[in-house]
């Protein structure tokens, strides 16, 4: 029989409760969705940059020369509306995220222990918290790839060949009769069929499933550590339902910092090929481009720089979003235990 939790033996299995009934499913969808919509309006401007930073690695000249001139210019050239370009998609894409992630995680967890005949509130092992964060990646990356695949292609609308030079005065105008999420859905759709919505499946699968085993197992070993500090400067048991507002926080950032440096060229190399079409059109005879084709062309290009493009900036957003996540998951849960 396993010893009583103390100060450093947690009563700690992961993220949110571990009771595997359809209650529990409706309160991860619902708390996931809202964490990730709520994340997704902060970080989007800065999505929107990283994507048109990844989309010109293929350029012989390129359009912008970094984070800061991308962000200044489309707010001269776009305004507000430009920096919220294509957030419909993502707002959704969101919401499926983060309720797939954290249904798929905890239902995981649930299943390694049913596996191998253990309670509910059995401790489970980093490394099984990494295998049920990767199955839930894994899993998240058939409903992201489409949703992706709409964001990426309106990301890019004002670089397009059509608006005959980048940004041009009449841009904002112009900007008000671009197609919308629906439309780009049915033009992908009526050009290249239903497959054709899971363009850079590949990329979203290995960037998930590596990235959500980075994501979720240190995000649980963050908060573990600061809950064992605080139980043994107390000397009071303490549970994962414990964490305080601010653990969250700090072990949501380190997650998302994690996740972005492990997993970032699979995403440039998703970028590449979700765009290709609008910025380096190849012809309706010629193939989509391949995970491997765009990998070997990216780095031939720009090397290990071009597969980092927009590192720094995703970096940047996705420390405080992921940290936003967590706070408002883990807060929910608390709150509605």
């Amino acid at each position: 029989m396993d010893a009583p939790p103390g100060p450093d033996t947690l009563a700690w299995d992961g993220v949110g409760a571990t009771s595997s009934n359809p209650f529990r499913a409706v309160k991860d969808i619902t708390f996931g969705s809202i964490a990730g919509m709520a994340s997704k309006i902060f970080e989007h401007p800065f999505d929107l940059t990283k994507v048109r930073l990844q989309s010109q690695v293929l350029d012989s000249t390129a359009r912008f020369s970094g984070p800061i001139d991308c962000l200044v210019r489309t707010w001269q050239n776009e305004g507000i509306r430009g920096l919220y370009r294509g957030l419909p998609a993502p707002i959704v894409g969101a919401m499926a995220e983060n309720a797939s992630l954290f249904l798929s995680y905890n239902e995981l967890q649930n299943l390694f222990r049913r596996f191998n005949g253990q309670p509910s509130s059995y401790d489970l092992t980093l490394s099984q918290l990494a295998l049920s964060g990767a199955g839930a990646g894994a899993v998240t990356s058939f409903v992201l790839t489409p949703v992706e695949l709409v964001k990426c292609k309106m990301q890019v609308q004002m670089l397009t060949p059509e608006a005959s030079v980048v940004f041009p005065s009449s841009s904002t105008m112009k900007s008000s009769s671009l197609p919308g999420p629906i439309s780009v859905l049915a033009s992908v759709i009526r050009n290249t069929g239903f497959r054709g919505l899971w363009l850079g499946q590949t990329a979203t699968l290995i960037r998930e499933t590596g990235g959500g085993a980075a994501w979720f197992a240190c995000k649980e070993l963050v908060g573990i550590k600061l809950i064992q500090r605080r139980a043994r400067l107390s000397g009071v048991e303490m549970g994962r339902k414990d964490i305080l507002p601010w653990e969250s926080a700090v072990a949501g950032a380190c997650a998302g910092a994690v996740f972005n440096v492990s997993v970032f060229p699979a995403d440039t190399i998703k970028s590449v090929m979700q765009t290709e079409e609008e910025l380096r059109p190849r012809g309706k005879s010629v193939p989509a481009p391949t995970f491997l084709g765009t990998a070997r062309a990216t780095y031939k290009a720009q090397g290990i720089r071009g597969l980092y493009a927009g590192c720094g900036i995703t970096a940047a957003r996705s420390i405080p979003s992921s940290a936003l996540i967590f706070l408002i998951y883990d807060g929910l849960n608390r709150h509605f235990p």
